[in-house]
């Protein structure tokens, strides 16, 4: 077996130097020679090199580098390798851990995650495990924590939490002092009740017990710990009806007690004066977020930040004391930095092993406790998370225990967290973590081996890089690179945390590109296909960063290329869970958006099943899936091909064509747009303005526009068309304009008093587009061909109606020309129309434009509906034609080239030289009718270039 080796290169100052690779030289094994240069025999390499390379790998790397060959799978099978086993990211069930059993006989540590794992336990044969930690405990029962007990009779530690272990009682403690006599650690976090007898069972078979732990309890019998004397160390962290006054004289008398964990409870200040004066081994009393000591104003002057240390030689830890300075004062050197005193624990050559046991106990407390009250949240906390908390969690973040690097990581993920349904962090506390280098601490934290660091590491960077700050250190130092590795990871909670992380960088427009060279986009994509069948959170990262990258236009079509458009088709097609199906649907309407430059619009129109499932979405109970999924649709509804598919979308059973009775059919997508746009008057405003946008792009199409008049879609839009928000008013007068291009559906915007709500509009909005969109929409009802269908016969519901026409129409003219007088500067009119200069003519363009309106697509109809306005005898809806041609056809606008051909193909250049030289048109006419011959004359010399 050969492998490519890749030069070293070692770093010496500041000069690289490039080290030989050896294996090109011949050896006497039949080893490769000069002429396979660059290639090594990697099985020749010596057995403890092997080793040590398997023991750098996670469980399932070094599972898979053991099937290689014949050797390896001899060496990974070597039992240094197997004395430690992580299966927190593994379903771990019986005939799962029956198959890693021949593995097992050398296990000592054992780290676990759920019910089904600790049922599964037993089957591993590991006789000899000396610790187990668990977390997920909820649901392990008496039963399964006595079996393990009984079968691991060896067991020296055993730690569930920090969850809580709500099915656990008294009757499993006891089983595991009986079963578990070498026992020196137990730490249990929320069992309801530990009786005493418990306790005493303890006390009485495990004579090697230091290390207690009984945290968030709802009742522990406090006199039966007192009987447990060979007790180092003592946590009752979070526990509740606690009886401070026994506790005080109980506890003191414990001979060797060192470190008591009280924090987060209720204990009073004489409490711990009493413990103070009592107990003569005690050293570390850690107090932490304990309310009734931090709100009495004597015991906060007696033991503030200049005086950890009380007469009696005890250091109590409090958030009101310097944390830093009293650990170090635990040190006979207290001359260096207060904030290194850890870090200088940890590298320091002579040891003490009484001050070992302590700070290595003190770090695990720490972490124990500075994640609940990060979880908790409570109130008044930002003074000390910022002078001290942040800069602890990142000392613990460097501890040799992987436990407290992982809490450490957790709290540091939780306690930036304002509000997580919105995605809102203290900016304050994540700019400490960052300035105090907790950014490169984290991503080498990412970079470990194991499964466990890597994800809480993620998730922190992912909650941090929401401040934009943040975000762009992270890039800085890497970071894009690392979470894009890790979304490629087996472990499904590394893969979601990574997940997340881009999905927060990807907010930055600056960091999208530097996500897809790293191969970020592939990664979410097959992230989709990977855990499709499961996993809400891994599947809305995933969805949700490809959203926000797709809105990019070369990252959109970096999407398309790695699958991704199958990929969100297929969540939205078949995933049940409202995140997941927001942002797929949200995904594909930016995939959609770039219409004009990629042909990614089409590609999700032509994708299996893509419009029934968005349209599917319209009509979900969740308002934000409604909301992208009518987004989704209305920019898909830019496409030709696809307005008409979405008008004729079937292919889901459940939205099969819907027959009105009476009536004719209606293409489900339609419909559904229609429904969606009655049922959201109550709605959000995006939600709005995407049902009316959805609408907008639908109603292009004659067929449908007739179809969303008939089936009830006029009120509604007049509805919205009265909204204060802008963007949902400005898409319900396109779609009114759309509509009141056929004279049916003008009529009905009349008799539904839609005439009022256009007029205020073009008067009063504060959007041009809306005012201009609700002008050409009122053109469009009076230009006489709505009177011309109104002699014929009116629709069926209008015989209960009594609509004065020509009210209307005076009241529509009157505000069109208020609008078109809002662009007409008299000096520059007076001056354009005196002189043939173009310089005249380009002012009043300029004064005259909207930029928005160069984004929008007339057909050829519409086209020839304005020429034909220009011959209508009302001067006002002359003015009204020539001054929206001159919009359509200003050089730059984005379809400007198009609207010059079908001018020129309807002959305009003859209505508009007759509309410019009307002797009895108003000089608004005239004007704007040259300025658009200009324009013509400009595109046809440029074709013509």
């Amino acid at each position: 077996m050969s492998r490519r080796l890749r030069r070293k290169v070692a770093k010496k100052g500041k000069e690289k130097v490039v080290l030989p690779s050896y294996p090109e030289i011949e050896n006497d094994d039949g080893g490769l020679g000069f002429e396979n240069k660059g290639f090594a025999n990697w099985t020749s390499l010596a057995d403890d090199t092997v080793i040590q390379l398997f023991s750098c790998l996670n469980y399932r790397d070094r599972s898979n580098l053991a099937s290689t060959c014949r050797t390896w799978r001899l060496l990974g099978a070597s039992p240094c390798l197997w004395n430690s086993l992580d299966l927190r990211a593994h379903k771990c069930d019986a005939a799962a851990a029956a198959s890693l059993a021949p593995r097992g006989l050398h296990l000592q540590k054992l780290r676990f995650r759920g019910q089904e794992t600790a049922d599964a336990i037993i089957h591993l044969q590991a006789r000899g495990l000396r610790e187990i930690s668990g977390d997920y405990c909820r649901k392990i029962n008496d039963a399964t924590l006595s079996v393990i007990a009984a079968r691991h009779e060896q067991l020296e530690s055993l730690q569930l939490g920090p969850d809580f272990c709500e099915k656990i009682t008294s009757d499993a403690i006891k089983a595991i002092a009986v079963c578990c006599p070498k026992l020196n650690k137990l730490r249990l976090s929320g069992v309801k009740d530990v009786h005493g007898d418990a306790i005493d069972a303890l006390g009485k078979h495990c004579r090697n017990l230091t290390d207690l732990g009984f945290m968030d309890c709802l009742k522990v019998e406090e006199s039966a710990i007192g009987n447990i004397s060979s007790l180092y160390f003592l946590s009752v962290a979070g526990t509740t009806n606690l009886k401070w006054g026994l506790i005080s004289h109980i506890w003191g008398k414990l001979p060797n007690l060192i470190g008591l964990d009280v924090s987060r409870t209720d204990i009073t200040p004489n409490a711990v004066a009493r413990l103070f004066s009592t107990s003569h081994s005690l050293k570390v009393f850690c107090a932490l977020n304990c309310s009734a000591l931090e709100q009495d104003v004597t015991f906060f002057a007696t033991h503030n930040n200049n005086s950890n240390i009380n007469n009696k030689g005890k250091l109590l830890l409090a958030q009101f004391s310097d944390i830093f300075k009293g650990v170090a004062s635990l040190f006979a050197d207290t001359s260096k930095n207060k904030r290194d005193v850890f870090f200088e624990w940890r590298n320091g050559k002579k040891k003490e092993k009484n001050l070992d046991m302590v700070m290595t106990w003190l770090e695990w407390a720490l972490s124990h406790t500075l994640l609940r009250i990060a979880e908790s949240n409570p109130q008044g906390l930002d003074t000390f998370w910022l002078k001290q908390g942040a800069a602890l969690l990142l000392t613990l973040m460097q501890s040799s225990q992987e436990d407290v690097q992982e809490k450490a990581a957790t709290a540091l993920a939780t306690f930036v967290v304002i509000d997580d349904e919105n995605a809102s962090i203290d900016c304050g506390r994540a700019e400490a973590v960052m300035r105090d280098g907790g950014i490169r601490l984290l991503l080498n934290l990412a970079r470990s081996w194991r499964e466990g660091l890597q994800s809480e590491a993620a998730k922190a960077i992912a909650n941090l890089s929401v401040n934009a700050n943040v975000a762009k250190a992270v890039a800085d130092e890497g970071g894009i690179n690392i979470l894009s590795s890790l979304a490629r990871s087996m472990n499904r909670s590394v893969a979601e945390e990574a997940a997340g992380g881009l999905w927060n960088l990807s907010v930055g427009e600056e960091h999208k590109g530097a996500i897809a060279e790293a191969g970020g986009i592939k990664s979410l994509v097959d992230l989709i296909f990977k855990w499709s069948a499961g996993g809400d959170g891994v599947l809305e990262r995933a969805a949700g960063a490809l959203a926000n990258l797709a809105a990019d236009d070369k990252c959109s079509m970096e999407v398309a290329l790695a699958g991704g458009v199958h990929a969100l088709v297929m969540l939205a097609r078949n995933c049940k869970f409202e995140g997941v199906q927001e942002q797929a649907a949200r995904a594909l309407a930016n995939l959609a958006a770039h219409g004009d430059s990629n042909s990614n619009n089409a590609a999700v129109g032509q994708e299996v099943g893509a419009l029934e499932a968005l349209v599917q979405l319209t009509k979900s109970p969740h308002e934000g899936v409604r909301q992208e999924a009518a987004g989704a649709l209305w920019n898909l509804s830019f496409d030709d091909r696809n307005r008409e598919a979405i008008a004729a979308a079937g292919g889901v059973e459940a939205l099969t064509m819907i027959e009105i009775a009476g009536m004719r059919w209606l293409g489900p997508a339609a419909y559904v747009q229609v429904a969606l746009a009655q049922s959201c008057s109550n709605a959000s405003p995006g939600l709005q303005e995407r049902a009316a946008g959805a609408l907008w792009g639908l109603s292009v199409s004659e067929a449908n526009s007739i179809a969303i008049g008939r089936e009830g879609g006029v009120a509604p839009l007049i509805a919205l068309a009265r909204s204060d928000a802008e963007d949902v008013h400005e898409t319900a007068a396109g779609a009114l304009w759309n509509l009141a291009f056929n004279p049916g559906n003008a009529l009905r915007i009349v008799e539904e008093g839609g005439v009022p709500a256009l007029v205020h509009l073009c008067a009063s909005s504060v959007s041009k587009m809306a005012r201009f969109m609700a002008a050409l929409a009122l053109a469009y009802m009076f230009d006489g061909r709505m009177d011309e269908f109104a002699l014929i016969g009116t629709s069926s519901e209008s015989t209960s109606k009594s609509v004065s026409l020509d009210g209307a129409r005076r009241m529509a003219l009157k505000h069109i020309e208020a609008f078109i007088l809002t662009f007409s500067d008299p000096p520059s009119f007076s001056a354009a129309a005196a002189s043939s200069a173009p310089a005249a003519l380009a002012q009043v363009t300029e004064s005259a434009r909207i930029h928005e309106a160069g984004h929008l697509r007339c057909s050829g109809a519409e086209i020839g509906r304005f020429v034909a306005m220009l011959r209508n005898p009302s001067s006002i809806l002359k003015s009204c034609a020539a001054f929206a041609l001159l919009q359509f056809s200003i050089p730059g606008g984005r379809h400007a080239v198009h609207h010059a051909t079908l001018l020129q193909s309807v002959g305009a250049a003859r209505v508009l030289r007759g509309a410019a030289a009307a002797a009895s048109a108003p000089i608004e006419a005239k004007i704007f009718a040259r300025i658009v011959l200009r324009n013509l004359e400009y595109h046809q010399m440029e074709h013509s270039i």
